[in-house]
């Protein structure tokens, strides 16, 4: 599997949170999700930008949003159209949601798009139930083996229960698929033993063959 190299230092990548900051740019990925829905619509490359608080994500199927501070509560803004977006966490260090009027988009500081990805399915070998498979959601997560230094990432399918809980299935780097649980009370796994810690919105999975795999809270719970 490619690999694709992170961000130039996380600390950069946070600092886009800071209203202060006078310009700031990172090639992303976007997931959007229509409003409502649990399932990804599409997924395509981006590029996040911000201004003196001013946010634009371009697309590249050739969406732009324009997103203006609004008040004084930070995460709060309004498009051209004066309609309220609002930033939200629920990614982690991964990135950030962003939720508009009609559609959500997941925005990921990890853009894991690439020319040899299936144009139609980016997480292939996983589709969702609309794209004939049978997940609920599917996704890129940050992962690593245990000899790679750099994150890549790893296509997973995810099947959502009550109580936001889910089972997601992950291709690992080496091609092999198995299965981590997130339940209400534990975690586990189909494959040897995973230490699983929870920072914020973001759980780090560690496999007993030194592999990490990095999961969003929002993947589980759901868009």
């Amino acid at each position: 599997m490619k690999r694709h190299p992170p961000l130039a230092a996380l600390a950069a990548v946070l600092t886009i949170w800071a209203p202060q900051l006078a310009a700031d740019s990172a090639q992303a990925r976007c997931e959007i999700y229509l409003k409502g829905s649990d399932t990804m619509e599409t997924m395509v490359p981006c590029t996040f930008s911000q201004r003196q608080g001013h946010v634009t994500i371009a697309r590249d199927d050739g969406v732009t949003h324009y997103l203006e501070p609004a008040g004084d509560v930070p995460g709060n803004f309004r498009d051209p159209n004066d309609n309220a977006v609002y930033r939200q966490s629920g990614l982690g260090e991964a990135g950030l949601i962003f939720r508009f009027p009609t559609e959500s988009v997941f925005v990921y500081w990890d853009r894991g798009v690439d020319a040899s990805a299936d144009a139609d399915n980016p997480t292939a070998p996983f589709a969702t139930t609309a794209g004939g498979g049978e997940y609920d959601a599917t996704t890129l997560l940050r992962c690593k083996a245990a000899a790679d230094s750099a994150f890549g990432n790893c296509p997973a399918g995810i099947l959502r229960m009550d109580n936001a809980q889910a089972s997601i299935v992950i291709q690992s780097p080496g091609g092999a698929q198995f299965t981590v649980n997130f339940m209400t009370d534990y975690v586990n796994a189909t494959v040897g033993e995973v230490k699983s810690e929870l920072n914020g919105d973001l759980w780090t999975i560690v496999r007993d063959n030194g592999e990490v795999y990095e999961v969003p809270l929002a993947a589980i719970e759901g868009g």
